[in-house]
């Protein structure tokens, strides 16, 4: 069975839990895998055989999407052609983990396309939503990568096909320490912002990785290193706690690994917002932004913050064997007959 693996490659969420869910894949079939997007700090250990420019949005450095510049690296004309173009039809079973070439590719061709990410569970009736309802952000999470059928994560399995976060194997082979740093990560805000308003709780150190500077440095008690992500895994595992944005992999994993975690979701992405709303659930403190006005709450969250308990079971072979059960084609019999009836 040909599987086709598309994943989105702005953030680096998708590309984590991918680490996970390919071996998986690869037991069913031949993977092809496709990344689209250009704002990923992530590699990933398996082969890539279309990496594509695809549509991505881009982080700015005050706190938010880049609106301008999104504008400016659309490339609609290379997007359209690379759907019109794309061999979709070439494939036995297409996953997607929220990859607008290979959903269109689909929905062009009348073939089905299997949904496997976080944004297939962000707008189901049962999951927490923000206050504040964003139209457009909502038509984004619909209609950027349609499928056919889904399975999502969220943070609570909110659904008979709403699973709790994929926690990849790196992290939960760890034993998380506290060396008494907090680990930081803020891709929307460059690295003046975070140095200006962290430097001023001069108790904390803070370990902050920027998507802006290539080369690591210090001001007074912030010290900035470029992502890597082994890098990222030590700081996190021995870190007091987690400031970051409201995506999910990352505050997923801080919860998973003891930490406190404090989340500031991304301004004009309404993804992050429908995130920040769902961790409050859980009792995760949010702020809206990064400035002077929620200084208060940054240091009530030093000073007693604590950690959200959460269980987050290690199901990712038995979703991708369900997904395998009820979506391979008819003909492989042979593969769907081995498989365990699960869920």
């Amino acid at each position: 069975m040909k599987i086709l693996f598309a994943i989105q490659g702005t953030g680096n969420g998708h590309l984590s839990r991918a680490r996970d869910v390919y071996p998986e894949l690869v037991k069913y079939g031949e993977v092809d895998v496709l990344i689209s997007g250009i704002q990923a700090d992530v590699k990933v250990p398996f082969p890539v055989k279309y990496k594509m420019y695809g549509m991505s949005f881009i982080f700015g450095k005050k706190g938010g999407v880049d609106i301008i510049e999104t504008g400016k690296k659309l490339k609609l004309f290379k997007l359209i052609n690379d759907i019109r173009t794309f061999p979709i039809q070439q494939y036995d079973l297409v996953v997607n983990d929220f990859e607008p070439i290979s959903a269109w590719a689909c929905k062009l061709k009348r073939k089905p396309c299997i949904g496997l990410s976080h944004q297939s569970a962000v707008l189901h009736e049962r999951a927490p939503l923000p206050e504040d309802s964003d139209w457009k952000g909502e038509l984004v999470l619909k209609h950027y990568a349609p499928v056919t059928d889904y399975y999502g994560f969220h943070f609570r399995a909110y659904d008979k096909n709403i699973f709790t976060p994929v926690i990849r194997q790196e992290i939960r082979a760890l034993t998380p320490t506290n060396e008494g740093h907090y680990t930081v990560y803020l891709p929307a805000y460059d690295d003046d912002t975070l140095t200006k308003h962290l430097s001023q709780f001069e108790d904390a150190q803070w370990q902050v990785f920027s998507k802006h500077n290539k080369q690591p440095f210090s001001f007074k008690n912030v010290h900035i290193q470029p992502i890597e992500n082994d890098a990222f895994i030590k700081s996190m595992a021995s870190s007091t706690g987690v400031l970051c944005g409201a995506g999910f992999e990352g505050p997923a994993e801080a919860m998973y690994l003891g930490k406190k975690l404090m989340v500031i979701p991304m301004q004009e992405q309404y993804e992050q917002h429908c995130n920040a709303a769902a961790a409050e659930t859980l009792g995760v403190p949010v702020i809206k932004q990064l400035s002077r006005k929620y200084y208060e709450r940054i240091k009530w969250w030093l000073v007693a913050g604590e950690p959200i308990k959460v269980d987050f079971p290690d199901q990712t072979a038995d979703i991708i064997a369900r997904l395998i059960r009820e979506h391979a084609p008819a003909h492989y019999q042979d593969i769907q007959k081995a498989l365990p009836a699960i869920g």
